[in-house]
């Protein structure tokens, strides 16, 4: 009887002649995820005295879980380094659909928290009110738990089915193996359309706010004229547009990417590898909260990590 040798069309494949990863395209990611390990260590880190202040601001609660969403994915960082390093992927392929999964939990979790700050920072302005806050603690705690179980019982199984499920008539190999290769599923016009539309929804938001913080720039300048960049009211939306800036910067250039790669990935191969680059882009969020630290001073609420979320 004939032997044949199959490769995964999806994220687990065997590396050939054909399928190893260049220098530069290794090089390259593993440049973004170290930076991101150690930047995110280190803005993890400094804003541990967050959970310290008023966990009852809707702001405070939002960043608190923002802040759990990083750790959670700069766990799995450290394995994406080796595999970049190595150049090929021996820990399994369970393992490697669940660090393949994280990086979209990631991205979909994080522009959650990122959009409830914003909103509620933003009405915060209009109500002329310094902070929005949940009437008791424990309310607060059971809407990060809300918040939580309806991302995970949706958002990471899709990602998990969608893009991690191996092909069900394609023998594994035992040895080593190709990870991070989500093109196959594509092919799927199910999955293509689910691509487009969650892909808009997130650019669609994101220059929502940023209109948004736009205008309230705007109205805030037009309130204190010349005295603007003394007023401690236009700081304030500095700090919300720092947020703003991380999804512009992190997340929109992905899912504008990731239309156009969908749409043109059968035509271009060579799509993947830059989607994947582009995917590692969105990591950077992680460095968020470094944007606000600032040096100490004697009052531990002018630490900057505070004085940005209360």
């Amino acid at each position: 009887m004939e032997e044949t040798t199959a490769l995964s069309i999806t994220n687990f494949t065997k590396p050939s002649n054909s399928t190893a990863l260049p220098a530069t395209y290794r090089w390259a990611l593993l440049s973004i995820y170290t930076l991101v390990l150690v930047g995110g260590t280190i803005s993890m880190s400094l804003t541990i005295n967050i959970l310290q202040s008023n966990v009852r601001s809707f702001t405070t609660t939002a960043v608190i879980n923002l802040i759990i969403v990083h750790i959670l994915f700069l766990l799995t960082v450290p394995f994406r380094i080796y595999y970049y390093i190595a150049g090929e992927w021996r820990l399994g392929e369970g393992f490697c659909r669940v660090v393949s999964g994280m990086i979209h939990a990631h991205i979909y979790l994080a522009f959650v928290f990122y959009v409830i700050i914003l909103v509620t920072r933003y009405l915060a302005f209009y109500k002329q009110t310094d902070r929005i806050e949940f009437y008791r603690r424990l309310h607060a705690i059971g809407a990060s738990v809300a918040v939580w179980l309806i991302m995970l019982t949706i958002a990471l199984p899709v990602a998990i089915l969608e893009y991690g499920s191996p092909d069900s008539n394609v023998p594994t190999p035992a040895a080593t193996y190709q990870c991070f290769s989500f093109g196959g599923q594509l092919n799927d016009r199910a999955v293509a359309v689910f691509n487009y539309i969650l892909s808009s929804i997130i650019i669609i938001i994101s220059l929502t706010l940023t209109l948004c913080q736009i205008c309230i720039l705007a109205k805030v300048y037009r309130t204190h004229g010349n005295l603007t960049f003394s007023h401690q009211e236009f700081w304030a939306q500095v700090k919300s547009l720092s947020f703003v800036a991380v999804l512009i910067v992190c997340l929109v250039p992905y899912n504008a990417f990731r239309i156009y790669y969908v749409k043109n990935m059968n035509d271009q191969a060579s799509l993947e590898r830059v989607n994947e680059v582009f995917l590692a882009i969105t990591t950077l969020s992680c460095l968020d909260m470094l944007i606000f630290v600032r040096r100490p001073a004697n009052n531990p609420c002018q630490a900057g990590y505070c004085c940005c979320l209360l």
